[in-house]
């Protein structure tokens, strides 16, 4: 397995017709932002799309962003999108790719990844806390959970 980025493969047209495959709706929103070139504009210039891959088959995705859903500028970064393929599921692919995350976090200096879902149970397994609740722009109310990107965190996948 290969974790790639997306905006530095050499055929981004290949993984966005797989990402568009996802049966999530989240999903298919990443893949109609990338595909009119907001992700940068949207999510901050140093953000990535994160590709988990065995060959050319894409097995599980996340965007490691500047700024999610949440307006926080404050809190950064975020671990969103987080998504795994349903023939891939229960292997902990998604710890993979988490634990990717808190590595970049870690080289960028930062001490925490945050991550904005209403999933209770799931990312806990990975490592990740409850913080808190906070406000999305439509006013209703998502738990956010919070990685540490120290040494926690790289045994966490």
């Amino acid at each position: 397995m290969t974790i790639l980025e997306y905006h530095r493969t050499s055929d981004p047209d290949m993984w966005l017709r797989q990402i568009r495959r996802s049966d999530w709706r989240a999903g298919q929103y990443l893949a109609r932002v990338l595909e009119d070139g907001a992700f940068h504009r949207q999510y901050g210039p140093r953000s990535r799309v994160l590709l988990l891959t065995e060959g050319p088959e894409l097995l599980a995705f996340c965007t490691y962003a500047q700024q999610d859903e949440i307006p926080a500028p404050e809190l950064t970064p975020w671990c969103g999108f987080v998504y795994t393929f349903p023939g891939h599921r229960g292997q902990r692919l998604a710890g993979i790719l988490l634990k990717h995350a808190c590595q970049l976090a870690a080289g960028e200096g930062f001490p925490w990844v945050y991550l904005s879902s209403d999933e209770v149970g799931l990312y806990e397994k990975y490592g990740a806390e409850f913080w808190q609740m906070m406000a999305l722009p439509g006013g209703e109310e998502t738990r956010v959970y919070r990685l540490s990107s120290g040494p926690a965190c790289s045994s966490g996948g």
